[in-house]
C-alpha cells in the first residue's frame, strides 16, 4: 500500500507562488512508475494538472498550467514536488497528487488534498 501526503497549500495574491510536496510512504512506493498532480475546483470535475515518470524522464503539463507550474521529484525523499508560480484566481482548487504503478491508465493512489486559494 502506498500513503500520499501533500502540504503546502494556502492563500496567496495572485501573482504570487506556492509549492507544494506530496510525500509518498509505504512498501509499495518503490513499485511506483509516475505520479501527477491533479485539482478540483468547486462545482467542477477533477483535472489534471501535470504528471512526472516516478523514477527519471521529464514532466508534462496540460496546457493551462505550462509555463507557470513546474513538478519536480526527490526520490532520496520519495516525494513530488508542484511549483506554482504567476498564480490566477482560477487556479484556486483543493490540489490532489496521486500515483500510479503502471505507465497509463488510472492512478491507484491518491493523497487527501490540499486547498490553494488564490485572492485577486
Amino acid at each position: 500500500q502506498v500513503q500520499l501526503r501533500e502540504s503546502g497549500g494556502g492563500v496567496v495574491q495572485a501573482g504570487g507562488s506556492l509549492r507544494l510536496s506530496c510525500a509518498a510512504s509505504g512498501g509499495a512506493s518503490f513499485g511506483l512508475y509516475r505520479m501527477g498532480w491533479f485539482r478540483q475546483a468547486p462545482g467542477k470535475e477533477r483535472e489534471f494538472v501535470g504528471g512526472i515518470p516516478w523514477n527519471a524522464g521529464s514532466a508534462h503539463y496540460d496546457a493551462s498550467v505550462k509555463g507557470r507550474f513546474t513538478i519536480s521529484r526527490d526520490n532520496a525523499k520519495n516525494t513530488v514536488y508542484l511549483q506554482m508560480n504567476n498564480l490566477k484566481p482560477e487556479d484556486t482548487a483543493v490540489y490532489y497528487c496521486a500515483g500510479s504503478v503502471s505507465s497509463g491508465g488510472a492512478y491507484d493512489y491518491w493523497g487527501q488534498g490540499t486547498q490553494v486559494t488564490i485572492s485577486s
